[in-house]
């Protein structure tokens, strides 16, 4: 992997080239250097990194709000990478459906409402700023120790006005170090320390993510400010170039890459997990929004959001600024939940490459099973294929699998079709390996039930007393089971069994004596050996 660096000042198109290795890099109108040239903008990029630990690009302002002059977070790190061209979620319509679909948009984020700035505010402080304790009195277990740079005078979420007693985020930009503090129920105490429900620390220079099961300032263990929409960026430099933190009312106990935690003790698989990665639909029509917000509306398509608390549904995060155009902003409340769709979070893990299959499948047996899949690799460019359908008698093992096409934000996709001719569970192998010699796999376990057998024994019957009444009857059944049937003549013979033949038919054959004018009801079974069975009557008149 090329080292991980920050790019001075905000991130050029050539620096994001040059991190990729791309195959050419676009300067100014269409000139385009070749790839060898690539190797020498990274050495160059990495180097000005370096020193932009020493000497920062751009002249740094320190205080409540301030432009921060380079990017939060490595490039390439989730909350800065597109996705408007990664697959969709193979829940997204249960997902989007569980999370108020009807809802409009709720910028989060303004400029002063009865005493009390609207967002979460951040403050920029230098290298140098003391640094003082923090006492975590709600999950001190799930924090980063202080002591952190905090000024006396930090600006806490809500202070001053209707939601003093809400969250009460505090957040603490380094600037000189790269470095962010964030403070949970923060409150401030007379010796200068600070009392606080949890704290984490980034590097913003790293893709590095809380341990696994933290929280956060946030519940799911991801950082604030990246996730904010602030002033400088969206109306400064007239874009937005980072996905934005969300919340909904309802949420899975679950997490997904980023997220680190959860906040839900519900197991309903259709609500959505933290992390839960959402885009505005490439289709929506942005033109008839006022500048500010059409600039957002882009970004969530290129760059979406993400499930980051527990709170009003669809209420996006964003620092406050007195310069914001409450009005334009409000005009977000016409774009609903249901305009967005959920990422395929997979896709944003380092060296993606992964199947998607459903986990589970049904069909009878003796009857075609069919399953259409997909796969994504970020690094490939050619795959091949093998299945596994598990069947009984050990059959042939791993077979060659054709791909097609994948299709929107695919990589490659395949048919799955196999039949079974008995019940029983098995389990399906998929596996796709590419030419770079990374495979990925996926089981999907399907459930073949039994088909019980049915019977044809015909309509009612008229028989002379003394003679003999025959009749050739059938039954199917698509599974390879064995079977025994019986039959009762129902003039008070005993039962006997049927001989039934390979081909599903059998005969019957019975002497019914007087006196005329009696009726007899003949009654006949099939089982098969998984104790399906079937039933049929008709009646026989002695004439």
């Amino acid at each position: 992997m090329p080292p991980t660096a920050v790019w001075p000042g905000r991130a050029t198109p050539v620096a994001h080239a040059a991190r990729a290795g791309a195959d050419s890099v676009t300067m100014g109108a269409g000139l385009q250097q070749p790839r060898r040239f690539a190797v020498i903008l990274l050495a160059a990029a990495v180097l000005a990194c370096a020193l932009a630990r020493a000497a920062p690009a751009h002249a740094v302002e320190y205080g409540d709000g301030v432009p921060i002059p380079f990017l939060v977070l490595p490039a390439d790190n989730p909350w800065n990478t597109p996705v408007d061209t990664l697959p969709l979620d193979p829940n997204s319509g249960d997902y989007i459906a569980h999370m108020n679909p009807a809802a409009g948009l709720h910028p989060d984020f303004r400029t002063v409402w009865e005493g009390g700035r609207i967002g979460i505010p951040y403050t920029v402080v230098p290298g140098t700023q003391p640094k003082v304790r923090i006492h975590f009195v709600e999950y001190g277990d799930e924090s980063d120790p202080g002591p952190y740079p905090i000024p006396a005078n930090a600006p806490v979420e809500g202070a001053g006005g209707p939601n003093e007693d809400g969250d009460r985020h505090v957040l603490v930009v380094d600037a000189d170090n790269r470095m962010l503090y964030e403070l949970y129920h923060a409150e401030r105490q007379a010796d200068g320390s600070w009392n606080a429900g949890s704290g984490a620390v980034y590097d913003l220079t790293s893709n590095a993510l809380r341990p696994d099961g933290w929280t956060s300032a946030d519940a799911a263990g991801l950082p604030v400010l990246p996730g904010l929409a602030r002033y400088d960026e969206i109306v400064g430099e007239g874009a937005l170039d980072h996905a934005l933190r969300f919340t909904v009312a309802r949420t899975q106990r679950a997490y997904v890459y980023p997220a680190t935690h959860f906040a839900s003790s519900s197991t309903d698989a259709d609500l959505p997990p933290m992390g839960l990665r959402v885009r505005l639909r490439a289709d929506f029509d942005v033109s008839g929004f006022p500048p500010v917000v059409q600039t957002i509306l882009r970004g969530l398509k290129k760059y979406g959001m993400m499930v980051a608390d527990n709170g009003a549904d669809w209420y996006v995060g964003g620092a406050p600024d007195p310069r914001w155009d409450d009005e334009a902003l409000h005009s977000m409340d016409r774009v609903t939940g249901a305009d967005f769709e959920v990422v395929d979070s997979r896709a944003l893990l380092p060296g993606a490459f992964y199947v998607t299959l459903t986990a589970t499948a049904t069909v009878r047996e003796g009857t075609a099973w069919m399953r259409a899949g997909s796969f994504f690799d970020g690094a490939g460019a050619s795959w091949t294929a093998t299945v596994d359908y598990d069947t009984a008698d050990g059959g042939a093992g791993p077979t060659p699998l054709a791909l097609g096409p994948g299709g929107e934000h695919r990589s490659g996709s395949f048919a799955l079709k196999h039949t079974w001719p008995d019940d029983g569970r098995h389990d399906v192998r998929v596996a796709v390996t590419s030419d770079l010699a990374d495979t990925a796999r996926a089981v999907v376990s399907v459930a073949v039930r039994n088909v019980a057998p049915v019977l044809r024994a015909g309509r009612g019957a008229r028989v002379r007393a003394g003679a003999r009444f025959t009749r050739i009857c059938s039954f199917s059944d698509p599974g390879a089971d064995r079977w025994k049937g019986w039959v009762r003549y129902g003039d008070g013979s005993a039962r006997r069994a049927l001989r039934l033949r390979a081909d599903g038919t059998f005969r019957l054959s019975h002497r019914y004596a007087g006196p005329r004018g009696r009726r007899c009801t003949v009654t006949l079974c099939v089982t098969d050996g998984d104790g399906g069975r079937d039933a049929a009557r008709f009646r026989v008149t002695v004439r």
